[in-house]
C-alpha cells in the first residue's frame, strides 16, 4: 500500500486514478463480440462460453430440476440469514414508493405524474472466484416491488456447467423468471439483442468485470438503458485516532479481496493511524483464503495523510468514492460535507458488509467516480416516471395565448395553430 504524505493538489490526478483499463483498450473485444452474437444468437453464446468460462454447454436456461435440487443444498443456516437479509432489503426499498403527485398549475391545467414499472429486466450476477448470490436480493427485490413483469438473470457457470446454488436459491426465492448460464459479455449482448433462447430486456442491472462494464455501456447504443457504470470494486475510509485500526485494516481487506483490480483508500489526519492500520493489514491479510488476490488489490492501494478535516474532505469529494466510511471524531464534518459517494457507512460499528449484505441499503453503486453524478440502485430504478395532463376549455384560454406567443417566437407555427384552432371554437 502506498503511503503518501501532504499531497499537493498538482498530484491529485495520480492519487484519484483507478488500477483499470481505458475503455479503448477493451472496447474493440465487446464490439466483435456483440456484433456476432445480434448476427449468430445462441450460437455464438455457446461458443464464447466455451471460449471464457472453459465449459461446453448444450442448454442455457436453467431447470426447475436444478433449481430444486440447489435449494436442497443450500444449508439452513444460509437460508436463515439470506431470509434475514431479504427482509431488511425490501423495508428499507419498500419505504421508498412515492404516491402519485397532483398539481393543478393554473385553473382548468391539471398535470400529475405517476410510477409505472420497467416491464422487462435483465440481471447480471457474477460468478467467478466469488458467486455474489448477495447481489441477487439487491435487485430482484426492489424489481418486484416496483412491479417488473419480467425479471431474467444472466450468470457465468462454472466449470461443470453449472450455476452456484445459492444464486440459484436466492434468484427462486426473489421470483426471478427465469435464469441463465450465460456470463461477461455475451450475457450482455445476449440481453441486449435476444436470442433463440434469450428474451431481450428494457434495462440491465448488476455489477461485473471491466469487460461487463464496458458491454453495458455498449448496450446503451442500441436502445437498452443501464443502472449505471459500475466496475471493480472500491472502499475510501477517512479515520482518524477515534477509530479502532483493525477494524479500518478488516474494513480495507474486505474490499481487497473482491478483485486484484478493486481500490482501497486511507484517508487520515494521522500518521499513526496510518501506521496501525499498515500493520494490522500484514497480520490479517496474512489469514485471509483470497490472500494473493487481496495483495495484488492492496498493491494499487493509498493511504494519505493530511494535514486538516477540510483537505481530507475535498479529495474525498474529488475521488467520488463507491463507499465511504467514516471513522472520526467529527463524523458530522464528514456526513454534511460528503457530496460525492454510493453508500455512507459511519461510526466504528458500521462495516462497509453490512451494505453488502444483511443491513437493507442496496450494495449497487456507481464506481470509478461516477458517483459524482449516479445514484446507486433503489426502487425508482426499476420504474419510469409518466407524467399526464388533462386541460379544460378554461384551462386552454387560460393558457393559450402564451403557447400561441411562444410557438410563433420559435418559428412553428403548426404548434400554434393546435391551439389557435381550439380558442377559435371556444369564442363562437
Amino acid at each position: 500500500m502506498i503511503v503518501v504524505e501532504n499531497p499537493q493538489n498538482n498530484i491529485w490526478n495520480n492519487l484519484l486514478k483507478r488500477p483499470t483499463a481505458t475503455v479503448d483498450d477493451i472496447e474493440t473485444t465487446v464490439t466483435k463480440i456483440f456484433k456476432d452474437i445480434q448476427q449468430q444468437g445462441d450460437a455464438a453464446v455457446l461458443k464464447y462460453t466455451d471460449i471464457f468460462d472453459g465449459v461446453k454447454i448444450s442448454n442455457m436456461l436453467v431447470s426447475s430440476e436444478e433449481i430444486e435440487s440447489a435449494k436442497r443444498n443450500v444449508s439452513t443456516e444460509l437460508k436463515e440469514a439470506i431470509l434475514l437479509a431479504k427482509r431488511n432489503i425490501f423495508r428499507f426499498h419498500d419505504a421508498q414508493k412515492t404516491e402519485r403527485i397532483e398539481v393543478e398549475t393554473e385553473t382548468g391545467v391539471l398535470c400529475w405524474q405517476e410510477k409505472r414499472a420497467i416491464q422487462k429486466i435483465g440481471l447480471y450476477i457474477p460468478g467467478g472466484t466469488a458467486p455474489l448470490f448477495s447481489t441477487v436480493l439487491m435487485l430482484a427485490v426492489p424489481a418486484k416491488i416496483a412491479g417488473c413483469e419480467e425479471i431474467i438473470l444472466c450468470s457465468p457457470p462454472n466449470k461443470l456447467g453449472q450455476i452456484a446454488d445459492e444464486i440459484l436459491y436466492a434468484a427462486d426465492l426473489c421470483g426471478v423468471t427465469k435464469i441463465y448460464k450465460v456470463g461477461g459479455i455475451q450475457a450482455i449482448a445476449a440481453m441486449t439483442f435476444g436470442t433463440e433462447t434469450i428474451q431481450p430486456v428494457y434495462k440491465i442491472f448488476g455489477p461485473g468485470n471491466q469487460f461487463v462494464t464496458v458491454a453495458k455501456q455498449l448496450a446503451t447504443k442500441f436502445g437498452v438503458a443501464i443502472d449505471m457504470p459500475a466496475g471493480p470494486s472500491e472502499l475510501l475510509v477517512v479515520a482518524d485516532d477515534s477509530a479502532v485500526s483493525k477494524y479500518v485494516a478488516a474494513d480495507l481487506l474486505s474490499q481487497a479481496e473482491h478483485g486484484a483490480d478493486s481500490q482501497v483508500v486511507l484517508v487520515s489526519t494521522s500518521k499513526k493511524l496510518i501506521d496501525e492500520v499498515m500493520k494490522e493489514i500484514a497480520i490479517q491479510m496474512a489469514q485471509l483464503p483470497r490472500k494473493s488476490i487481496a495483495e495484488k488489490a492492496i498493491k494499487n492501494s493509498k493511504a494519505i495523510l493530511f494535514s486538516n478535516n477540510q483537505e481530507a474532505l475535498n479529495f474525498i469529494n474529488a475521488y467520488a468514492p463507491e463507499h465511504f466510511i467514516i471513522c472520526a471524531e467529527n463524523d458530522p464534518f464528514f456526513v454534511n460535507g460528503i457530496q460525492n459517494a454510493g453508500s455512507v457507512f459511519i461510526g466504528n460499528y458500521t462495516p462497509e458488509s453490512a451494505g453488502d449484505y444483511a443491513s437493507g441499503t442496496n450494495h449497487t453503486l456507481p464506481t470509478n467516480g461516477f458517483s459524482k453524478s449516479y445514484s446507486g440502485v433503489n426502487l425508482d430504478s426499476f420504474s419510469k416516471a409518466i407524467t399526464f395532463q388533462k386541460i379544460t376549455k378554461t384551462g386552454i384560454k387560460n393558457i393559450g395565448k402564451a403557447i400561441e406567443i411562444m410557438a410563433e417566437a420559435e418559428g412553428l407555427q403548426a404548434h400554434k395553430n393546435a391551439v389557435s384552432i381550439r380558442l377559435k371554437d371556444l369564442q363562437s
